[in-house]
């Protein structure tokens, strides 16, 4: 009404140019109109009246005159006239006519680092992010540049849930946030309240019959082991069976390296000095209590001893020679070198032999000591990999393999102010458009325009590889387009790629314009990853995080009309980052994360399974099945071998309870690998613990669920375009083949009575930090939820919270306070929750690792690396056979080896079992009985009361001591719970 009534028009009165005089009042009169403007109705008759040019005349006037910033929140107001005029689409029509881009620009570049501008500064960068035209991605289509003919009806994209920052209000568009704030709320709408689902066990999605194909994978329940039985003198001496391989073990699926004449005298002692200091001596020493680890400043350089001119030092402090000039003497191709090519058969390409000849002699000249990886292996292993677009080349990291960095490595320290700095850059491209140079260099739908020399070259046909188009925008400044996965239309967050021809010690500035995650741990300290070819050849092959001024935020893309059907549009978000490389014409690799590819783990598990002693370690590869894209899905078991042929001893073998493992089902969660291989490699080693594990469980793994998005450098998905992980409730043999038989092992352990004590798929996180799980409980659901059905009639079997508990004792990267036990209606088609619910596996869990960091415990301040990756997967382990220890299941004999073994590591076991020495395991790890037994599930339930201080290894010997009938006892129904760990 006032606007009708004509009290814009008085307002504008009132408001005159700058003046000293009456500034109360004219601060009041534009803080009304500012009020006024919230109604559309008055925003759109102030831009019929012409109202913009004059707000924008005003704030020319008040902030060139107001140098002493006294009349800060009067400028501020008539900037909050303007954002609420240019929520309408006309009235941002109306400010780009009257130059108000250019006006606003250059009324506050100057000011960007000046505080007392911050309110002023702020409102400013609102109105020119509304207000900045949006355009759609500069690709020739949305869907993924590379296909792949499925079978079946491709899916649909499935409805994107927005996420709060897609709201808009035709350009309404989220404040300047330069804050260090990650935390979401959750939202219950989506918890799963009706009880009846979540008690229900559905029945078998599959004739029952189908189910005896899977005893093929369970060959170790049948075996006769009868060579156990040969004689002493035909028996392999100690030497030849640590280097022996397995193939005597019935049906090893590891294939036979015929053409192979590396050395492998070394592979035993690999896996012997692998995890040479015991697990326990590593274990979490409490809490972290003193200050956290110093952050990484921006801008240091991440290779600080290397040298530009190619000259450095290896590991030993050796000098090594001039890189370029070996190349160069030997006529070498150092692009060659980096980027192998891989053909079907090396002999029919003289290309190829030189190839070949390449990588032999640059391993004379170069020996690379990589724990668990063989360069030659890996070329057979490449050479099997099947891929959309048939890669021929090789990334020369996955080639030359990875060393963990010696150092740790601290997060980024976030520079103040600089998203606002990077949106002005954004600003000045729009109103400087002469300055840009929107030259492509690259482009996966355009190869004719990769023929660029005097810039960056960049190249991503390798497995695993993603990066669909390069843009130079200034001389060192480049923007970047990621794939979406095949037969997609989203899901742009992994990159790798190949960069070649840069400069050292000159700034390159990276800008990937696609990303779609509203948010990113890119704003909390992480930084990607780097891999420099010829550091590695200087010795030090290793992926390193490196970037600095790195920022994630919302861009002026949106995905384009002709896709949305006049739908609301998808926002994009730019990830910009500056990297300094350490050499003149390097190659270097860029990656969201530490890569992992297919070829990489076929290579590890082959050198794996040539590792361990056959007497001693079943160590079994197989194929669970053949992938959409004609790739073999492996399947590993390990356990130990039993002591003899006997029936005892086979007895004691085939009871042995499983566990399942799997991981990788999103391919670019790497991270989840990484604590895989160190999964692997702990299980089959000499370490106590896994002896105690090996020799107790049959552990069944799946490391990767899903090898045709890895191999092609998908996020999410399969090549159908489905997320894998969304597809356990009913999953098809011809559409999603690996789930469906993962599954299928499932259900066949359970119908021959070994359902999986545990069941445990890993994942990456890109929201959090640390590592933690998710599980399933119907009564923390619906205490959350608040449902009207009450909770105390439910009965539910408690022990999914040991193991969690557990590992917040032992692992350093693990938390508790970030485990959650909700069931979700979006996760049911999950496989914690399908397990859970189908298999009735109480502890089946979904445990997630950060692609960052860790903010508590004694990791705090410092980004993961592969070791700390690794680390987790050893320490999840040693959480199995302490949950183990805990059950009233376990045996005498078990308790009394451990009571040996724990007593042995004392020193270790103090630390790692006591969070600060006023409290004790006990106080957490609550004996939980497989009963049904109510719980309270109170907003402090994560808090145990303390309790009295013990240690385990006294417990347990304690327990060993007891007597036979003791022990049946206290199985026995109704008979109270075990002492506190």
């Amino acid at each position: 009404m006032l606007g009708i009534n004509g009290a814009m028009e008085l307002l504008f009165k009132v408001i005159p140019p700058y003046t000293r005089k009456h500034t109360r009042m004219i601060r009041a009169a534009t803080e009304v109109l500012a009020a006024l403007l919230k109604s559309k109705s008055n925003s759109r008759r102030a831009v019929n009246r012409g109202y913009v040019t004059s707000l924008l005349r005003l704030h020319q006037d008040w902030h060139g005159h107001d140098t002493a910033n006294a009349c800060v929140l009067i400028r501020r107001a008539l900037l909050l006239c303007l954002k609420h005029i240019a929520a309408l689409r006309s009235g941002r029509e109306a400010f780009l006519a009257a130059q108000g881009m250019e006006i606003l620009f250059s009324t506050t570049q100057n000011a960007l680092d000046d505080r007392s501008l911050e309110p002023v500064m702020s409102v400013a960068l609102q109105v020119l992010r509304q207000c900045y035209p949006k355009s759609p991605l500069p690709l020739v289509a949305a869907s993924s540049a590379y296909t792949f003919p499925a079978c079946g009806n491709i899916p649909s994209e499935p409805p994107r849930v927005p996420a709060e920052e897609d709201f808009e209000d035709e350009g309404d568009e989220e404040e300047d946030k330069d804050s260090d704030s990650e935390d979401t709320k959750e939202e219950d709408d989506d918890l799963e309240t009706d009880v009846n689902k979540l008690s229900a066990k559905p029945g078998l999605d599959r004739p029952e019959e189908e189910l005896a194909q899977y005893e093929a994978m369970c060959l170790e329940l049948f075996c006769s082991f009868e060579e156990l039985e040969a004689k002493p003198t035909d028996a392999m001496n100690s030497e030849e069976v640590e280097h022996a391989t397995h193939h005597h073990i019935p049906a090893a699926a590891s294939l036979k390296q015929q053409q192979l004449n590396k050395d492998q005298s070394s592979w035993g002692q690999e896996r012997e000095d692998t995890f040479q200091t015991p697990l326990l001596g590593t274990a979490k020493r409490g809490r972290s209590t003193g200050q956290p680890v110093s952050k990484k400043r921006p801008g240091m350089n991440l290779y600080q001893n290397a040298q530009c001119n190619g000259l450095g030092v290896d590991s030993s402090r050796n000098e090594i020679l001039d890189i370029l000039a070996f190349l160069r003497e030997e006529a070498w191709d150092v692009h060659m070198t980096s980027c192998p090519r891989m053909m079907d058969s090396f002999s029919n390409s003289t290309g190829s032999r030189d190839t070949v000849e390449v990588i032999d002699r640059l391993l004379q000249t170069h020996p690379q000591h990589v724990p668990f990886h063989d360069p030659h292996i890996y070329l057979a292993k490449a050479r099997g990999t099947r891929s959309v677009t048939d890669f021929q080349t090789m990334a020369f990291p996955d080639l030359w393999g990875h060393c963990p960095s010696s150092s740790p490595e601290p997060m980024l320290e976030r520079k103040r102010g600089i998203q606002r700095i990077k949106i002005f850059e954004d600003i000045r491209r729009f109103i400087q458009p002469s300055d840009v140079i929107n030259k492509v260099v690259f482009s996966l739908d355009e190869p004719w325009q990769n023929t660029a020399t005097s810039c960056l070259q960049f190249s991503s046909k390798f497995e695993s590889g993603n990066l669909r188009k390069a843009i130079q925008v200034r001389e060192f400044e480049y923007d970047l387009l990621v794939n979406t996965d095949v037969n997609s239309t989203q899901y742009q967050q992994w990159f790798n790629f190949k960069i070649s021809g840069m400069r050292a010690a000159v700034p390159y500035r990276f800008n990937i314009i696609n990303c779609e995650k509203p948010n990113s741990q890119f704003n909390y300290g992480m930084q990607p990853t780097m891999y420099s070819v010829k550091e590695a050849l200087l010795g030090r092959p290793t992926w390193k995080r490196t970037g600095y001024e790195i920022c994630y935020y919302k861009n002026h893309y949106r995905e384009s009309t002709a896709v949305t059907g006049g739908a609301s549009r998808k926002c994009y978000y730019t990830l910009t980052f500056a990297v300094t490389f350490p050499h003149n014409e390097d190659v270097c690799y860029l990656a969201y994360h530490y890569p992992y590819t297919y070829t990489a783990l076929m290579t590890h598990l082959d050198i794996l399974g040539k590792s361990i002693n056959p007497t001693k370690v079943y160590f079994r590869q197989e194929v669970l099945c053949q992938t959409l894209g004609g790739n073999p899905c492996p399947l590993v078991t390990i356990t130990a071998m039993p002591e003899s042929a006997s029936t005892d001893h086979l007895e004691q073998f085939r009871q042995r309870p499983y566990h399942v493992l799997t991981a990788r089902v999103h391919p670019g969660e790497s991270n989840a690998s990484w604590v895989m291989k160190g999964t692997l490699e702990f299980l089959v080693s000499s370490d106590p613990v896994a002896r105690l594990l090996r020799e107790n469980f049959i552990f069944k793994i799946i490391p990767m669920l899903n090898p045709d998005g890895v191999i092609n450098g998908n996020h999410r998905c399969s090549l159908r375009g489905e997320d894998l992980n969304r597809q356990w409730l009913t999953p098809r043999p011809q559409l999603q083949p690996t789930i469906y038989h993962a599954k299928g092992l499932l259900y066949y352990l359970r119908s021959i009575g070994h359902s999986p004590v545990v069941f445990c798929d890993f994942h990456g996180h890109s929201q959090k930090k640390n590592v933690f799980v998710y599980g399933c409980s119907i009564k923390e659901t619906l205490w959350q939820a608040e449902p009207a059905v009450g909770t105390s009639a439910v009965l539910e079997d408690v022990s999914y919270r040991t193991l969690p508990k557990i590992l917040d004792k032992v692992a350093p990267a693990f938390t508790m306070s970030s485990c959650s036990f909700l069931v979700e209606k979006s996760r049911a088609s999950t496989a914690r929750v399908v397990v859970w619910r189908e298999m009735g596996v109480p502890r089946s869990y979904t445990m997630e690792s950060s692609y960052c960091g860790c903010n508590q415990g004694p990791y705090q301040g410092l980004q993961f690396g592969t070791c700390n990756l690794e680390e987790m997967g050893a320490m999840f382990c040693l959480g199995l056979l302490i949950l183990e220890l805990k059950s009233v299941s376990c045996s005498h004999q078990l308790l009394t080896r451990a009571a040996t073994l724990l007593s042995a590591e004392d020193e270790a076991l103090d630390h790692h079992l006591q969070r600060r020495s006023s409290s004790s395991l006990a106080s957490d790890l609550d004996d939980e009985p497989p009963c049904l037994e109510e719980i309270d599930y109170c907003p402090d339930s994560h808090s145990d009361p303390e309790g009295s201080c013990s240690e385990l290894d006294q417990q347990i010997q304690e327990w060993a001591s007891h007597q036979d009938e003791g022990e049946e006892d206290e199985e026995g129904p109704g008979q109270g719970r075990r002492a506190a760990l």
